[in-house]
């Protein structure tokens, strides 16, 4: 069957290639519990007329909120959007505040949550939210109804069911998404079930996952990232295994051997630090044979025919080092999907000449969310891009830089919000990304930096912190960087210390590591960084030059209001935190 609204996707895979293995998730933390297409739909129809009985109506709005990804997340988005209610999946690390403007804003009837903790940490702003008439947990526990109280044999719901199926038409409300970016209050991004549909086909068309495909997915699906990404799953037939968490990837990898699995650019940041520790670990002629092969990954461009020399080199890399990084990801992986955030350039070419395809992809949520990424074919892998813009998408570039953007993944809008909508796009439809972006000769859509990042100095020099942050973090001594440096004279930087590497290089000079705060004042330690930035100040123009930093010793994370949900700095909450520390910056007269 063809499928046109989002929970024709899973009854698409039930008629054309029912799966045994849809969807799984590790309950006992040791054996897997799968669930076919067949136990999805069902249990989906069981909750659909449990909501009905509950008094949910067409238009109703019901919050999802997880820790981790797990089945009864997919179970109640299905059983929500086939009776016409609207889903809002909430992000499980914002704080109560957070929580208590979305419920109010939306008027959200009933709460799905996944834990005990989760309901704690919305318990005491209840009171503050009249909407919502019933909590229901995931897991079992004393505190909350168990989700599972809501499922229902009564099949006389059916008819009812079916009717409002049939209704419900693609350009329909199906989802409300929340995103507060790097500033401001959360807006509600309204996304259609043709939002969403259309970006799910024309991921499929770049991005060829099809049945016997594994899938491992952690990123949260919360956001419409991996939310898109798992209906793409669906769509092609491929099987979906949910991880306990960040900490247990590495099992999993070894354990399910999956082919696809998407990420953000920090974790691929992580990953490439264990591998380099490990070689560092290595003697003699080993050692050197893995970084003489890290070389020959950095030093061949992608996108381009390969000499009889590089392509000789790579073999030999990948016969003796490349092969043991695939092993470590379980040994069949096909592509990793990265998004949310820019990717380091090198990055991107190590892991892809290894034979491990980065397939970087850009997005918004307002555009459900894929707008580009790079086709899963070896001609077009590419680094320092985001791809090729999806089949349906159009982009044009403003005489500003700003990516204008339109496409049937675009918004509806807003939620209660015209003001911002009106805001968001031009006078001809477009909408305004907020990022600055350029083509390039072949095709290929690079994004620059984000318009709202931009600073000026106060010489009038515009700067573009990202990717000058991005070129820093190429230093195994540079955890996390924030530029500052707006309407003054000259640019600075904050730094968290990879404080892994950093402590290992203190012990090797017998200089004492045991705390972060005195390591940093080391006049050894200063000294180092201030060299890394001098030797990284060379790639940047006068005006991006970086003249004074200051090393911290708090990393930033989503639950302390630093990153958002996404990975993504809050610039401003990293101003106001560090506000003195920005000051003396430039109290100095240099």
């Amino acid at each position: 069957m063809a499928y046109s609204r989002i929970f024709d996707i899973i009854e698409h895979q039930a008629e054309a290639y029912p799966l045994e293995v849809c969807l799984a998730r590790r309950e006992d933390k040791k054996t897997w519990k799968t669930y076919s297409t067949h136990e999805i739909t069902d249990t989906a129809l069981r909750l659909s007329r449990g909501l009905l009985d509950k008094g949910v109506e067409r238009g109703d709005k019901i919050a999802i909120i997880s820790t981790t990804n797990r089945p009864e997340w997919h179970f109640t988005d299905l059983a929500c959007l086939q009776i016409g209610a609207i889903d809002v999946p909430i992000y499980p690390t914002i704080s109560s505040k957070e929580y208590e403007f979305i419920f109010n804003h939306a008027e959200i009837k009933f709460i799905f949550l996944s834990d005990k903790v989760l309901y704690r940490k919305i318990e005491s702003i209840l009171p503050n939210v009249p909407s919502v008439q019933g909590v229901f947990c995931f897991d079992e526990n004393d505190y909350v109804t168990h989700w599972k109280t809501l499922l229902s044999d009564n099949t006389e719901r059916d008819v009812e069911i079916n009717a409002i199926k049939n209704s419900i038409q693609p350009d329909d409300l199906a989802t409300i998404i929340y995103t507060s970016g790097t500033t401001g209050t959360p807006k509600g991004v309204m996304l259609s079930h043709h939002n969403i549909v259309s970006n799910v086909k024309d991921c499929l068309l770049a991005v060829p996952v099809g049945q016997a495909d594994i899938i491992l997915s952690f990123l949260p699906l919360s956001h419409v990232f991996e939310r898109t990404l798992n209906y793409t799953y669906f769509a092609g037939g491929a099987s979906v295994y949910f991880a306990d968490g960040l900490e247990s990837i590495s099992d999993h990898l070894q354990d399910i051997r999956p082919h696809y699995f998407a990420t953000v650019p920090r974790l691929l940041e992580r990953v490439y630090e264990k591998l380099i520790k490990k070689g560092k670990q290595l003697t003699g002629i080993k050692k050197e044979l893995f970084f003489w092969a890290v070389k020959q990954a950095k030093i061949n461009p992608l996108g381009r025919e390969r000499t009889f020399t590089e392509h000789s080199n790579l073999l030999v890399a990948d016969k003796f080092i490349y092969s043991k990084w695939r092993e470590a990801l379980g040994g069949r992986i096909k592509a990793i999907i990265c998004g949310s955030a820019p990717l380091q350039e090198r990055l991107a070419t190590i892991f892809t000449n290894a034979g491990i395809p980065i397939l970087e992809g850009y997005g918004l949520t307002e555009c459900s969310p894929v707008v580009s990424v790079v086709p899963f074919r070896k001609q077009d892998f590419r680094a320092g891009c985001v791809g090729k813009v999806l089949h349906s998408v159009q982009v044009q570039i403003a005489a500003d830089g700003e990516l204008l953007i339109k496409g049937p993944n675009v918004m509806m809008g807003y939620y209660k919000n015209p003001e911002e909508t009106a805001k968001s796009f031009n006078s001809d439809g477009w909408l305004l990304s907020g990022d600055i972006g350029e083509f390039t000769a072949d095709g290929f859509l690079k994004i620059t930096d984000r318009k709202k990042e931009l600073f000026k100095t106060s010489g009038g020099k515009y700067v573009a912190p990202s990717p000058i942050e991005n070129k820093l973090k190429e230093s195994n001594y540079i955890e996390q960087v924030a530029l500052v440096g707006d309407n003054e004279k000259y640019i600075s930087a904050l730094i968290l210390p990879n404080f892994d590497n950093l402590t290992g290089w203190a012990e090797q000079r017998k200089l004492d590591a045991t705390d972060k705060t005195i390591l940093t004042q080391l006049p050894e330690v200063k000294q180092l960084y201030k060299d890394i930035i001098t030797n990284f100040n060379v790639n940047f123009g006068k005006v991006e030059q970086i003249k004074q930093f200051e090393l911290i010793t708090d990393e930033w994370t989503p639950e302390n209001g630093l990153l958002t949900a996404t990975m993504k700095l809050k610039r401003k909450a990293i101003k106001e935190k560090y506000q003195n520390i920005i000051d003396k910056f430039y109290s100095k007269n240099l």
